[in-house]
């Protein structure tokens, strides 16, 4: 993203800058989450055939934010549907070991926008920490920064670990091999059944295929 605002900006005349989530300036958050919005609106149309009713809680991974705001906006205004937001715990939440600006991080202006910044006391942006790529950004999209400060989302982290726990549970269970963004997710999910009743359900985005993390995870599963 640095590299790619630093040509717009100086080639603004003749360049054009597309970008995958829902991170930057204006307009640029609001038309990712636009085209992003099929998966909520997709999901909760499935899940009103499949159960008759709306689920009790959303959960989806944040990095950006692109796939979790996709999810949400189609059940913002079902205010009995809780949404949650999971960030890269890393290692842990000292500064430089995390990838979790909702959690860690404070306000602050970032790529065109103002959101939660992982940032030192001078303003400074710190090093960021995931095992997974995907979710390792210093910052957040400020629509994931509104609905925490309004109340409408809670956003939460899982560390390393848990997040490859989910991973094998998942693919051995499930025989589905979930990106390790999505092990987030899913990880927290497991955590949140536990609290819910029986006829409560959950509906977790899986946000991609865990074919690219393969040789990630090698080193960290044992065979």
């Amino acid at each position: 993203i640095n590299e790619a605002l630093r040509d717009w900006v100086t080639n603004a005349q003749d360049t054009y800058y597309l970008l995958g989530s829902v991170v930057g300036p204006h307009p640029y958050p609001t038309m990712v989450r636009d085209f992003q919005s099929v998966i909520g609106k997709e999901a909760r149309k499935q899940i009103l055939q499949a159960d008759g009713k709306l689920p009790r809680a959303v959960v989806a991974c944040v990095g950006g934010g692109s796939n979790s705001i996709g999810i949400f906006h189609s059940f913002l205004h079902d205010l009995e549907v809780d949404l949650y937001g999971v960030e890269a715990g890393g290692e842990s939440l000292s500064p430089g070991q995390n990838a979790a600006p909702l959690v860690a991080g404070r306000e602050g202006v970032l790529h065109g926008m103002m959101t939660y910044v992982l940032q030192d006391k001078v303003g400074q942006v710190q090093t960021t920490r995931s095992i997974s790529a995907g979710l390792d950004y210093p910052g957040v999209g400020p629509e994931h920064a509104f609905l925490m400060n309004a109340g409408r989302a809670k956003y939460v982290t899982v560390c390393d670990g848990e997040a490859l726990d989910a991973f094998k549970n998942l693919s051995q269970l499930e025989g589905i091999m979930p990106a390790l963004e999505s092990a987030h997710a899913i990880s927290y999910a497991m955590k949140l059944a536990k609290s819910l009743g029986t006829k409560d359900s959950i509906i977790v985005n899986l946000s991609g295929r865990g074919d690219k993390d393969v040789e990630i995870i090698a080193k960290h599963i044992p065979q």
